[in-house]
């Protein structure tokens, strides 16, 4: 009697373990990371939500934290052929920490019009002014040390991140996950 009461237990025991992780598993967008809600100004001074500055349903985001990602960033922009190419839709995302007033944030906007002033790709900047580190933790990036290259759909899920200089390997995972209708496989 004693072994039948013990076993009883020990299936709803499963079963209910079971549901539990059915129910308490992350999701796709919770693990990978998801881009806050925020505005911000584009360098022709319109200030829109930052996923309505999203040119299509999956977007390859080019983000960077300070000047030395620079090159990272551009070796993305160059061994993709972003700005030769329609190819790929894309933003190039500078984040910056928010200096807590306005004309701190005019003085950092300006800053950034006047750099990418005759820059080909300056229709695909979104400058970020956040807290870089809220920023880096939202969308599940290990810190704001790097670059990365993300896809991001227009409701701000990550679906793909890479980090640093343009890599090949990298490119191809990317390009696959911007290509890809449905990256559950459903």
């Amino acid at each position: 009697m004693k072994s039948v009461w013990l076993n009883t237990i020990a299936w709803i025991g499963a079963i209910l373990a079971a549901a539990t992780f059915a129910v308490a598993t992350p999701t796709e967008s919770s693990v990978m990371g998801r881009l806050p809600s925020l505005m911000v100004t584009r360098l022709d001074q319109q200030t829109i939500p930052l996923l309505a500055g999203f040119p299509a349903e999956r977007t390859l985001a080019l983000i960077g934290f300070n000047n030395s990602h620079r090159a990272d960033i551009e070796s993305w922009i160059k061994g993709l052929c972003l700005t030769r190419s329609d190819a790929i839709p894309w933003v190039r995302m500078p984040i910056v920490n928010d200096p807590g007033d306005a004309a701190g944030r005019e003085a950092i906007e300006t800053r950034l019009r006047t750099r990418f002033a005759n820059d080909p790709s300056r229709a695909s900047v979104l400058p970020v002014i956040t807290d870089r580190a809220a920023f880096s933790r939202a969308v599940g990036l290990s810190g704001t040390d790097k670059a990365y290259a993300v896809v991001v759909n227009r409701q701000g899920d990550v679906l793909a991140r890479v980090e640093g200089e343009f890599d090949a390997a990298k490119a191809e995972t990317l390009r696959g996950t911007l290509k890809d209708e449905n990256v559950l496989g459903f």
